[in-house]
Protein backbone atom coordinates (compact mmCIF):
# COMPACT_ATOMS: atom_id res chain seq x y z
CA UNK A 1 0.00 0.00 0.00
CA UNK A 2 1.41 3.12 -1.10
CA UNK A 3 1.32 6.44 0.79
CA UNK A 4 -1.39 7.89 -1.77
CA UNK A 5 -3.45 4.79 -1.49
CA UNK A 6 -5.72 5.71 1.16
CA UNK A 7 -8.93 6.67 0.74
CA UNK A 8 -10.25 9.24 3.63
CA UNK A 9 -13.06 10.47 2.56
CA UNK A 10 -14.48 8.80 5.85
CA UNK A 11 -11.62 10.57 7.64
CA UNK A 12 -12.09 13.96 7.37
CA UNK A 13 -9.83 14.88 10.67
CA UNK A 14 -7.35 12.82 9.35
CA UNK A 15 -4.22 14.94 7.81
CA UNK A 16 -3.38 12.96 5.06
CA UNK A 17 0.16 14.03 4.33
CA UNK A 18 0.75 12.55 8.25
CA UNK A 19 -1.03 9.51 7.77
CA UNK A 20 1.45 6.90 6.48
CA UNK A 21 0.93 3.10 5.68
CA UNK A 22 2.14 0.75 8.15
CA UNK A 23 5.79 -0.79 6.96
CA UNK A 24 4.58 -4.23 7.66
CA UNK A 25 8.84 -5.31 6.08
CA UNK A 26 10.17 -3.92 8.95
CA UNK A 27 8.09 -5.36 11.66
CA UNK A 28 7.43 -9.14 10.40
CA UNK A 29 9.43 -11.92 9.75
CA UNK A 30 9.91 -14.79 6.77
CA UNK A 31 7.40 -16.88 8.52
CA UNK A 32 4.82 -14.70 10.13
CA UNK A 33 1.45 -15.19 8.61
CA UNK A 34 0.80 -13.77 5.34
CA UNK A 35 -2.84 -12.65 6.29
CA UNK A 36 -4.13 -9.30 7.46
CA UNK A 37 -4.29 -8.65 11.09
CA UNK A 38 -7.28 -9.72 12.45
CA UNK A 39 -8.90 -6.75 15.19
CA UNK A 40 -12.08 -7.44 17.31
CA UNK A 41 -13.88 -4.28 18.51
CA UNK A 42 -16.05 -4.24 21.86
CA UNK A 43 -18.12 -1.52 22.70
CA UNK A 44 -20.24 -1.20 26.11
CA UNK A 45 -23.34 0.53 25.60
CA UNK A 46 -26.88 -0.73 24.12
CA UNK A 47 -28.05 2.88 23.53
CA UNK A 48 -29.59 3.96 19.90
CA UNK A 49 -27.11 6.36 19.69
CA UNK A 50 -24.27 5.12 21.60
CA UNK A 51 -21.17 7.23 21.45
CA UNK A 52 -18.97 4.00 22.30
CA UNK A 53 -20.18 2.19 19.05
CA UNK A 54 -19.52 5.54 16.93
CA UNK A 55 -16.08 5.74 18.16
CA UNK A 56 -15.61 2.26 17.61
CA UNK A 57 -16.81 2.64 13.70
CA UNK A 58 -14.21 5.43 13.29
CA UNK A 59 -11.79 3.49 15.10
CA UNK A 60 -12.94 0.83 12.50
CA UNK A 61 -12.50 3.01 9.74
CA UNK A 62 -8.56 4.50 10.74
CA UNK A 63 -7.59 0.10 11.14
CA UNK A 64 -9.15 -0.53 7.77
CA UNK A 65 -7.10 2.00 6.31
CA UNK A 66 -3.94 0.76 7.97
CA UNK A 67 -4.63 -2.78 6.68
CA UNK A 68 -6.69 -4.24 9.23
CA UNK A 69 -9.40 -6.83 8.95
CA UNK A 70 -11.73 -5.96 11.60
CA UNK A 71 -15.16 -7.27 13.07
CA UNK A 72 -16.96 -5.74 15.69
CA UNK A 73 -19.07 -7.69 17.71
CA UNK A 74 -22.78 -5.84 18.69
CA UNK A 75 -23.55 -6.89 22.89
CA UNK A 76 -27.29 -6.83 22.41
CA UNK A 77 -28.75 -10.10 23.50
CA UNK A 78 -25.46 -11.42 25.43
CA UNK A 79 -27.18 -12.67 28.44
CA UNK A 80 -24.97 -11.60 32.13
CA UNK A 81 -22.59 -14.15 33.09
CA UNK A 82 -23.53 -17.27 34.46
CA UNK A 83 -27.64 -16.47 33.66
CA UNK A 84 -27.04 -18.63 30.78
CA UNK A 85 -25.13 -22.10 29.34
CA UNK A 86 -21.72 -21.34 27.61
CA UNK A 87 -23.52 -22.29 24.45
CA UNK A 88 -25.70 -19.42 24.44
CA UNK A 89 -25.66 -17.99 20.35
CA UNK A 90 -24.28 -15.09 21.33
CA UNK A 91 -21.76 -16.23 24.05
CA UNK A 92 -20.35 -18.67 21.09
CA UNK A 93 -20.16 -15.60 18.92
CA UNK A 94 -18.22 -13.41 21.18
CA UNK A 95 -15.53 -16.69 22.48
CA UNK A 96 -15.15 -17.44 18.57
CA UNK A 97 -14.46 -13.86 17.93
CA UNK A 98 -12.05 -13.80 20.71
CA UNK A 99 -10.27 -16.81 19.32
CA UNK A 100 -9.90 -15.31 15.86
CA UNK A 101 -8.72 -11.96 16.72
CA UNK A 102 -4.65 -10.94 16.97
CA UNK A 103 -5.74 -7.55 18.74
CA UNK A 104 -8.51 -5.87 20.37
CA UNK A 105 -9.79 -2.44 21.09
CA UNK A 106 -12.50 -2.24 24.06
CA UNK A 107 -14.67 1.57 24.28
CA UNK A 108 -16.74 1.49 27.44
CA UNK A 109 -18.67 4.73 28.45
CA UNK A 110 -18.21 5.12 32.39
CA UNK A 111 -21.47 4.99 34.18
CA UNK A 112 -21.81 5.74 37.92
CA UNK A 113 -17.89 6.10 37.98
CA UNK A 114 -17.17 2.53 36.32
CA UNK A 115 -17.16 0.93 33.20
CA UNK A 116 -20.56 -0.38 32.06
CA UNK A 117 -21.86 -3.92 33.15
CA UNK A 118 -22.08 -4.57 28.98
CA UNK A 119 -18.60 -3.98 28.92
CA UNK A 120 -17.55 -6.01 32.06
CA UNK A 121 -20.59 -8.71 30.80
CA UNK A 122 -18.31 -9.08 28.06
CA UNK A 123 -14.93 -9.54 29.61
CA UNK A 124 -16.84 -12.30 32.38
CA UNK A 125 -18.01 -14.01 29.27
CA UNK A 126 -14.25 -15.17 28.28
CA UNK A 127 -13.27 -18.30 29.67
CA UNK A 128 -9.29 -17.67 31.22
CA UNK A 129 -8.82 -21.14 29.00
CA UNK A 130 -10.23 -23.18 26.54
CA UNK A 131 -8.67 -26.34 26.97
CA UNK A 132 -5.17 -25.61 26.16
CA UNK A 133 -5.71 -22.49 24.66
CA UNK A 134 -5.97 -18.82 26.55
CA UNK A 135 -8.13 -17.04 24.24
CA UNK A 136 -6.96 -13.46 25.55
CA UNK A 137 -3.18 -14.48 25.64
CA UNK A 138 -0.78 -13.13 23.11
CA UNK A 139 -3.18 -10.58 21.93
CA UNK A 140 -2.58 -6.60 21.48
CA UNK A 141 -4.92 -4.37 23.00
CA UNK A 142 -5.92 -0.75 22.81
CA UNK A 143 -8.75 0.57 25.17
CA UNK A 144 -11.00 3.94 25.16
CA UNK A 145 -13.54 5.71 27.43
CA UNK A 146 -16.25 8.32 26.16
CA UNK A 147 -17.74 10.38 28.64
CA UNK A 148 -20.27 12.77 29.40
CA UNK A 149 -20.11 15.68 31.90
CA UNK A 150 -16.95 15.92 33.89
CA UNK A 151 -13.90 14.30 32.40
CA UNK A 152 -12.37 11.18 34.81
CA UNK A 153 -10.69 8.21 33.72
CA UNK A 154 -12.29 5.69 35.98
CA UNK A 155 -13.38 3.46 33.53
CA UNK A 156 -10.05 3.59 31.88
CA UNK A 157 -8.46 2.66 35.37
CA UNK A 158 -11.14 -0.28 35.77
CA UNK A 159 -9.85 -1.62 32.60
CA UNK A 160 -6.40 -1.58 32.35
CA UNK A 161 -5.49 -4.13 34.41
CA UNK A 162 -6.70 -6.40 31.58
CA UNK A 163 -4.61 -5.06 29.45
CA UNK A 164 -2.74 -1.68 27.62
CA UNK A 165 -4.66 1.51 27.75
CA UNK A 166 -5.73 4.81 26.38
CA UNK A 167 -7.09 7.83 27.26
CA UNK A 168 -9.89 9.57 24.56
CA UNK A 169 -11.24 13.12 24.75
CA UNK A 170 -13.26 14.87 22.61
CA UNK A 171 -12.12 16.21 19.38
CA UNK A 172 -8.79 17.77 20.48
CA UNK A 173 -7.32 14.48 21.18
CA UNK A 174 -8.86 12.63 17.97
CA UNK A 175 -5.27 12.64 16.91
CA UNK A 176 -4.22 10.75 19.88
CA UNK A 177 -6.79 8.31 18.57
CA UNK A 178 -5.01 7.60 15.46
CA UNK A 179 -1.64 7.46 17.50
CA UNK A 180 -2.71 4.01 19.34
CA UNK A 181 -4.36 2.41 16.24
CA UNK A 182 -1.03 2.82 14.78
CA UNK A 183 0.37 1.76 17.68
CA UNK A 184 -2.08 -1.43 18.12
CA UNK A 185 -1.18 -2.36 14.69
CA UNK A 186 2.37 -2.26 14.55
CA UNK A 187 2.41 -4.29 18.04
CA UNK A 188 -0.15 -6.78 16.10
CA UNK A 189 2.91 -7.05 13.39
CA UNK A 190 5.09 -8.09 16.19
CA UNK A 191 3.34 -10.68 17.65
CA UNK A 192 1.92 -11.54 13.98
CA UNK A 193 2.32 -15.19 13.89
CA UNK A 194 5.03 -15.32 17.05
CA UNK A 195 2.30 -15.01 19.96
CA UNK A 196 2.59 -18.45 20.98
CA UNK A 197 6.41 -18.87 21.67
CA UNK A 198 6.16 -15.06 22.90
CA UNK A 199 3.75 -16.19 25.63
CA UNK A 200 5.60 -19.66 26.55
CA UNK A 201 5.91 -19.01 29.89
CA UNK A 202 8.50 -21.66 32.04
CA UNK A 203 5.59 -21.71 35.24
CA UNK A 204 2.71 -22.35 32.87
CA UNK A 205 4.85 -25.44 31.43
CA UNK A 206 5.86 -26.44 34.58
CA UNK A 207 2.18 -26.88 35.05
CA UNK A 208 1.27 -28.20 32.16
CA UNK A 209 3.54 -30.97 32.80
CA UNK A 210 2.04 -31.47 35.57
CA UNK A 211 -1.53 -31.97 34.85
CA UNK A 212 -0.29 -33.99 31.98
CA UNK A 213 1.97 -36.35 34.28
CA UNK A 214 -1.57 -36.88 36.93
CA UNK A 215 -3.34 -37.92 33.69
CA UNK A 216 -1.28 -40.46 32.55
CA UNK A 217 -1.09 -42.12 36.44
CA UNK A 218 -4.49 -42.40 37.21
CA UNK A 219 -5.55 -45.58 37.44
Amino acid sequence: MSETSFDLTDLPKVEADSFHPIKTDALRKDDAPDHAPRILLLYGSLRKRSFSRLAVLEVQRILEQLGAETRIFNPSGLPLADDAEPDHPKVQELRELMMWSEGQVWCSPERHGSMTVIMKTMIDWVPLSAGAVRPTQGKTLALMQVSGGSQSFNALNQMRVLGRWMRMKPSPLYDRVVDVMEELMKFTHLTHGHSDYLTDRYSERKETAAELSARVNTK
